[in-house]
């Protein structure tokens, strides 16, 4: 007899798993596929991501403070050999696949550094994807100015103002000393002190009491700044690349203006030079000579200024382009309060700032370092002809100067410094200038 066949349910449930089966096989494929390929190309990725910061790296160290010293040719191997010194730090790119190219391009008072790379990054899914390697690349850029070349011109004031103590001690010493001149704090210059009966120890002049006593003058104040200003230049210079030139005037009276050092680079010759940066000298209280009565007008900023112009030729932009001239800057010194004859008479006023409006209107700037004029409210003189301008010389004498290149120096203070902290201004905003 022939047995029955009987079929059941396990038959179909075993068929269908052989179909779950294929069905995983074929699938299989796509998902190590993209598997295999998500993980090459994290991989990929993060060699790039090292890669870029190699080349941000050598972007900027060829516009770093000593690159931009050097020239282009010399910070563009510098940049190289940064990136080439990084890359090869990246492990897993295919060997002789890293290229890099690095232009460094000097433009005026502008540096331009571009960096562009490409490689080739190994895959570890080769035989899934079907593919050895993927390839990357990327470039990284970067700008910064150059330090132009300057020359700078000191206008300095030696007028009798610049014969006050400059400390409170020296002035209450001088004051103490002078008891027949109802207590002088200035240690003026004079060739005949005897004619105003100054009272001093062997007929000398309050200079002399000054040198006598040992107090230091706003003008010695002067004299020293100037000579560590050349330091302070030579020192700039050297670590910019940049050429730097000084001229050295002082003035005082009408058509007095005093060139103490033509304009020159070298800052040694310019440091003893400035060593004859002396006090004017007048004959007597109200004379200039013996023969000369100019009512004390010893302080002629209009002609001081109209002379310095004219010394200054058209300034350029500074560059190392062959024709261009140099950028030029204008250092005052002076305590801000003219003082000359006019149509015969004698004026005491705030400075004319539209010579300061001329120069700067050629493209010069112009740097104020303002010695502040001591208040006298016990001195009639001053109450008469000071007072009433007094609060306006400070803002008269910043509004000459070009932005951010004012500074005041009272009494105690530090010239030096001052004049230091001017010119290290001047240096550092005068790369941001165009033409």
């Amino acid at each position: 007899m022939f047995q029955k066949l009987h079929l059941s349910g396990s038959f179909f449930v075993r068929d269908r798993r052989a179909n779950v089966v294929m069905m995983f096989a074929f699938l299989l494929i796509p998902v190590l596929f993209a598997t295999g390929m998500g993980v090459d190309y994290a991989s990929a990725a993060r060699k790039r991501s090292k890669l870029n910061a190699a080349a941000d790296a050598a972007a900027l160290a060829a516009v770093t403070p000593s690159a931009m010293a050097k020239s282009s040719s010399t910070a563009q191997a510098g940049a190289q050999s940064m990136f080439d010194s990084l890359a090869s730090l990246v492990p897993g790119l295919q060997g002789g696949s890293l290229s890099s190219n690095i232009t460094v391009t000097d433009n005026g008072l502008t540096r331009n550094v571009l960096v562009t790379y490409s490689a080739k990054s190994l895959n570890t899914f080769s035989a899934i994807i079907g593919a050895t390697t993927l390839g990357i690349g990327g470039k990284a850029k970067a700008s910064a100015a150059l330090p132009p070349n300057i020359d700078f011109y000191l206008l300095l004031d030696d007028s009798p103002s610049m014969a006050i103590a400059a400390t409170t001690a020296g002035i209450n010493t001088m004051v103490a000393n002078t008891p027949s001149q109802g207590g002088c704090a200035f240690g003026c210059h004079q060739s005949n002190p005897k004619a105003d009966n100054l009272g001093n120890p062997g007929g000398i002049d309050n200079y002399q009491l000054a040198r006598n006593l040992g107090v230091t003058l706003r003008i010695d104040l002067l004299r020293t700044a100037v000579q560590n200003l050349m330091t302070t230049a030579q020192n700039t210079q050297a670590q910019t690349n940049a050429t730097y030139r000084m001229a050295i005037y002082t003035f005082d009276t009408t058509n007095s203006f005093n060139n103490i050092a033509s304009l020159t680079s070298n800052f040694t010759t310019a440091q003893t030079l400035a060593g004859n940066i002396q006090l004017l000298m007048v004959y007597k209280n109200n004379w200039l000579t013996s023969t000369n009565n100019n009512s004390d007008t010893d302080t002629d900023i209009s002609n001081a200024m109209s002379n310095i112009n004219g010394a200054m030729p058209n300034p350029g932009g500074g560059t190392q382009a062959a024709g261009d001239n140099p950028q030029e800057v204008l250092f005052i010194v002076s305590d801000g309060v003219h003082d000359a004859m006019v149509n015969g008479k004698r004026v005491q006023s705030l400075m004319d700032t539209s010579w300061c409006t001329t120069v700067k209107n050629r493209g010069i700037r112009i740097a104020v370092l303002y010695t502040s004029y001591l208040p006298l409210p016990t001195n009639s003189w001053y109450n008469t002809y000071i007072a009433p301008f007094q609060s306006q010389i400070s803002p008269t004498m910043q509004s000459c100067a070009s932005p951010g290149l004012f500074y005041e120096v009272s009494t105690n203070g530090d010239i030096s410094a001052a004049l230091s902290d001017l010119f290290s201004q001047a240096v550092a905003t005068a790369a941001h200038l165009t033409q």
